[in-house]
């Protein structure tokens, strides 16, 4: 395993200026949550237009329009969350205008409630901000129907989560882009760690840790949007089928989150042993057959056919993971950096679906 070159081109001048790439992703990436606001904001404007009879429903579009919006994490209870928030604006408001009716004094004093009363309901700050807007919107535009633009609101949030079921957000295209990152970081790490072990070069060995340390907000990104993907199909009928797979996918999140850690643990042994300038071949070879394996879990997520030839591979690796006959001899520190492998690939085992009692018998007694 090779380590990836820390630099590399950066392209400058007019043609860097005038990459389309990016746009035409961004645009691409967002087709589909256009296309939900398209269609709820306009099915919800419809309906209070002909069949509420309201000339000029203008919540029922800004409900459907925020409630949406273009954000990765399109969970239908963030959507509800949001949805409430705009509903709690326009119902303060509303009893403004019914109370004390229009006015700059009104609009500043149904805005303070909005928000005192909505950062009580959610710590969610746009749940706030959403219901703030809302409410300035009910002041600011006057109607002659009483709690007629409470009823838009409410019309547009059932279009909203209506849409999210009914033409759902693809769910497994941003969480598998999600997984394969938090991969190909945490297989960048073990081969700084590996080139670190084969020269005894500690600052190697520090940018190693470095890396593993960095791993943790990639998890949790991965995690949120694996929610977010079962979140939604548990709703949609689209997508009730993927739910297995998905399920299957956080089982392997959970066991990665895991591993991330032990290999903290690993890199900082790396450090340590790194102060004496020897390289250790035998305990890179061992990390780098690890990570091989690593390699075939991350492709079982999209083909679920790398799990068995994935699994054989780690139980290879743990069958061999006994400090005592891998470093015979050594000091105490080289054994206790192998020893340090063995959770780490009792981890990626399970990740392949063994059960953690199966994937600790997998490895030698010491």
């Amino acid at each position: 395993m090779t380590e990836s070159p820390v630099t590399g081109v950066v392209p400058t001048g007019w043609r860097a200026r005038l990459d389309l790439r990016p746009h035409v992703l961004r645009v691409r990436d967002s087709a589909l949550p256009i296309l939900q606001i398209v269609v709820a904001a306009t099915a919800a404007y419809a309906f209070a237009v002909s069949v509420l009879g309201h000339p000029s429903p203008l919540l029922a579009g800004t409900v459907t329009i925020s409630s949406l919006g273009l954000v990765r994490d399109a969970r239908p209870r963030r959507v509800l969350e949001t949805v409430i928030g705009m509903l709690v604006g326009v119902l303060v408001a509303e009893v403004f205008v019914l109370v004390a009716g229009p006015g700059w004094w009104q609009l500043a004093l149904a805005l303070c409630v909005t928000l005192l009363v909505a950062r009580f309901l959610s710590p969610y700050p746009p749940f706030a901000i959403m219901a703030g807007i809302q409410s300035v919107i009910v002041m600011a535009v006057p109607s002659q129907q009483p709690f007629g633009r409470l009823l838009d609101g409410v019309v547009g949030g059932v279009a909203a989560l209506l849409v999210t079921a009914l033409i759902p957000r693809n769910p497994r295209r941003g969480e598998l882009r999600d997984a394969h990152a938090v991969f190909a970081a945490f297989q960048g790490a073990a081969a700084t760690a590996i080139q670190a072990l084969r020269r005894g070069d500690r600052l190697r060995a520090e940018r190693a840790l470095e890396k593993a340390r960095a791993l943790g907000p990639l998890v949790e990104q991965w995690r949120e949007s694996l929610d977010s993907a079962l979140a939604i199909a548990r709703i949609s009928p689209f997508l009730r089928p993927q739910r297995a797979e998905l399920l299957r996918h956080e089982r392997i999140r959970q066991q990665l989150d895991f591993a991330t850690r032990n290999l903290r643990v690993v890199a900082r042994r790396v450090v340590y042993l790194c102060d004496d300038g020897m390289p250790r071949p035998v305990a890179a070879d061992m990390l780098g057959e690890l990570m091989r394996a690593a390699d075939l879990v991350a492709q079982s997520l999209a083909d679920i056919s790398f799990q068995p030839p994935a699994r054989e591979a780690l139980r290879a690796v743990a069958s061999r993971l006994d400090p005592g006959a891998v470093m015979r001899g050594a000091s105490q520190g080289d054994q206790g950096l192998i020893a340090a492998l063995r959770p780490l690939t009792v981890d990626l085992l399970t990740a392949t679906g063994m059960s953690p009692a199966d994937a600790r018998a997998a490895l030698p007694r010491i």
